[in-house]
């Protein structure tokens, strides 16, 4: 207990722990998050965007709290379905005749055009298939008359791309033409629009059911990706993903490597030779080349990444820093006692030396962790990052892909690349006021 006030009491003496340990928390949090409300398999499912999960998001649409920033309020995605409370009225007209109606109405109040306008319909018939009529109503009163469709099971009418419709709006994009204010063609008209399908049934027990989407400019907490997917799912599970990675790959190379140079020490003789030409060998292996070499010519599975980071780190130049203070832990004189009294190798290696360096080992540690976040996120950028698993590393690969700066989609690299920074920052304040704590000579820097 008496340790641990003491502790307590020199970390309250460096506010920078505190920081660092807020920052930490924060990561932990989002990593809990994610982990609870995405489950791991529907966050695979939603990052590969398969069964057209994301067809009702628009493409490359900004987070919806930039519209804090704008002076003009950019639009947001507008979705109306037919099952939700819409007026739809069948009627019949004779024997295996039924008209069925649908209006969507939605109010537009926005300052810019939607993005893409798109409509989806289903049907239901044994053999004589559905037609529909569709109009377009403004709030001035002005009609336009869209398209006539014969249903398939599945039809998707893209609003957007029907180069007749926009023929008749005078060669605007349906997405502004039919928006467009006639006073001030730059700007949309605010009010009620309507969206009359107008559907004729051959069948009785025929139906029809529709949506419709006004993609927005704006959408979502932290946008979309060139392909409509919510950047929400990657930054949250970037969080597990990444501290996952960079404590695994720090627990694995550290403490398999403090053991080694205890075993090193200890035995000396043959064990000590060996161990330190094998470390000789890696530290002049370029642990990134080869990295990449494995990524390129067998597998990029972040397992398989951090297997090798393992290994390469277990061997690496924190045998020689151990080593140095297992020497002086060797001379010690309670490990001249744990001999005389008959202690075991294996006693004096575990109980003995390896905890006298424990509190030089931690900040190191925590340290670590960061380092080997960011090597993942570089492996990630330059696209040997998991091809499945929505990461920070994987975000920002996509963007520089897409040419997202050039573009002028800065969230896409800024969000991803501020939660980087918020990692290796939190790590690095908790990490270095350790070292102070645990260590008397930096006290005084």
């Amino acid at each position: 207990m008496n340790l641990i006030k003491n502790m307590a009491a020199e970390i309250k003496k460096y506010p920078s722990v505190i920081a660092g340990l807020i920052l930490i928390a924060f990561l932990v949090f989002l990593a809990a998050y994610a982990l609870i409300t995405i489950p791991y398999d529907e966050a695979i499912k939603l990052w590969r965007g398969g069964d057209n999960i994301w067809l009702e998001s628009p493409r490359n649409a900004r987070p919806v709290w930039f519209n804090y920033f704008y002076r003009d309020k950019k639009p947001e995605t507008i979705i109306v379905r037919s099952e939700e409370n819409v007026n739809k009225t069948t009627t019949k007209l004779a024997e295996g005749l039924y008209t069925s109606d649908i209006v969507f109405e939605f109010d537009y109040q926005y300052d810019d055009f939607p993005s893409e306008l798109s409509l989806f319909l289903t049907s239901k018939a044994q053999t004589a298939r559905p037609n529909v009529s569709i109009t377009w109503h403004t709030p001035d009163g002005r009609e336009y008359r869209m398209a006539d469709l014969t249903l398939k099971p599945e039809e998707s009418y893209r609003i957007s791309q029907d180069t007749r419709l926009s023929r008749r709006l005078g060669g605007a994009v349906p997405e502004i033409g039919l928006f467009a204010d006639p006073e001030n063609p730059n700007k949309p008209l605010k009010g009620t629009y309507k969206l009359v399908i107008e559907g004729m049934l051959f069948e009785e027990g025929s139906s029809i059911e529709a949506s419709f989407v006004s993609y927005g400019k704006v959408h979502g907490l932290a946008g979309t990706d060139h392909r409509r997917r919510d950047l929400t799912v990657a930054l949250l599970w970037g969080a597990p993903v990444a501290l996952a990675f960079g404590f695994l790959a720090a627990i694995g190379s550290t403490i398999t490597t403090l053991i080694l140079a205890a075993c090193a020490v200890w035995y000396g003789g043959w064990v000590d030779s060996i161990i330190r030409r094998i470390n000789e060998v890696v530290m002049i292996l370029p642990t990134l080349p080869i990295l990449i070499m494995v990524g390129m010519f067998y597998s990029r599975s972040i397992w398989v990444m951090l297997g090798c980071i393992i290994a390469l780190g277990i061997f690496g130049s924190g045998i020689m820093t151990y080593r140095s203070m297992f020497l002086q832990v060797k001379e010690s004189g309670y490990i001249e006692a744990a001999k005389a009294y008959g202690a075991s190798n294996a006693r004096i290696i575990f109980r003995y030396m390896i905890p006298k360096i424990i509190p030089v080992l931690i900040p190191q540690f925590v340290t670590m962790v960061p380092s080997y976040v960011f090597l993942e996120a570089s492996l990630a950028v330059l696209g040997l990052g998991d091809p499945v698993l929505p990461t920070w590393g994987k975000l920002l690969n996509d963007a520089y892909e897409n040419g997202a700066l050039y573009t002028g989609h800065y969230y896409w690299v800024l969000q991803p690349a501020f939660l980087l920074i918020i990692a290796g920052l939190g790590f690095a304040l908790l990490g270095f006021a350790l070292d102070r704590i645990f260590n008397p000579k930096l006290r005084g820097l």
